[in-house]
């Protein structure tokens, strides 16, 4: 029954619209309820049953990671990243010891550390040292995503290029599309990034060249499409193509409109528009700019997964 709503909280909050509101709806339960059971089972006798409460409870800390950092709790974010890795060691469980440092390479990102970031994420790469399985390449390429983003978050284009390339690359065509460990892991999401890294580096006209050859119906999380919508919004952006810009923003407010109230990226492009856009274009950026709130509250980090 836990494991059963702990992954129906993960699918709302990859697919829901107002995933922010019904995981707010949702999480507070369940974190009691997986807690009480963890307490229950360690104290217990059936070894079966503690290793998959304890896989439960590494599963969501993983989202709580995520939508605490999504928040604009970081501090909560790496406690939850903490207690997952916590979990998933008790459950003598690889792939999970994986994931759970997976999140704690992203909750670094966050904090604006990104050596280490790539640290975490390239010792536990390592320790999947010849991945034989699908889930294991996954896992291992998830990780080499991580260490990508450092690189590009300390402006080592080349870097973030080759490891990108080399690395994660060769693991998504082994592993296939999938969502080993809630990471949407697979030749698209290394797609996704090296966008990203054309965006990060100004280097627009590359960037949607990139785009181009993207095609994100087979993503299985919103929250991954949004981040290519707002990353081609942003190369627009780049060459001041203020229709194409709004075009984009409006997509993205239909996709994922609680998302799109919480991007810093998505509130400063609206900024930029309502200063320099055009009197053809003024009142459709005005009426989206109140529909989110932009004046009333602040944004939240960015930052895929």
């Amino acid at each position: 029954m836990l494991r059963e709503r702990v992954e129906a909280a993960w699918r709302t909050w990859q697919t829901s619209q107002n995933r922010f509101t019904e995981s707010a709806r949702i999480l507070p339960d369940l974190l009691t309820d997986v807690e009480h059971a963890v307490r229950s089972y360690r104290a217990g006798t059936d070894p079966v049953a503690r290793r998959e409460t304890l896989r439960t409870a590494a599963d969501l800390y993983g989202l709580l990671r995520s939508y605490c950092r999504r928040t604009g709790r970081i501090d909560l974010s790496l406690l939850v990243a903490d207690r997952a890795l916590r979990a998933a060691e008790d459950a003598d469980d690889p792939l999970r010891i994986a994931g759970a440092q997976w999140n704690l390479g992203h909750v670094l990102l966050a904090q604006n550390e990104s050596e280490g970031a790539e640290q975490v994420a390239t010792l536990a790469a390592e320790q999947i040292q010849t991945p034989k399985t699908p889930d294991e390449h996954a896992m291992a390429g998830a990780l080499e995503l991580v260490a990508v983003t450092a690189h590009a978050r300390r402006r080592n284009w080349w870097a973030a290029r080759t490891r990108l390339e080399r690395k994660a690359l060769p693991k998504a065509k082994a592993a296939g599309e999938g969502n080993v460990g809630w990471t949407v892991f697979g030749p698209t999401n290394v797609d996704l990034h090296a966008l990203s890294i054309e965006m990060l580096a100004g280097e627009a006209v590359e960037g949607l060249r990139c785009a181009d050859r993207v095609d994100i119906s087979c993503l299985p999380s919103l929250e991954r499409q949004f981040t290519f919508l707002l990353d081609i919004a942003r190369c627009y952006d780049l060459r001041r193509e203020d229709a194409a810009v709004l075009v984009h923003l409006l997509d993205l407010e239909q996709l994922a409109p609680e998302d799109v109230a919480r991007s810093p990226l998505a509130r400063q492009m609206l900024t930029d528009l309502r200063r320099r856009v055009r009197p053809t274009y003024r009142r459709q950026v005005e009426v989206l700019i109140d529909r989110i709130g932009l004046d009333e509250a602040p944004g939240l980090p960015d930052n895929p997964a």
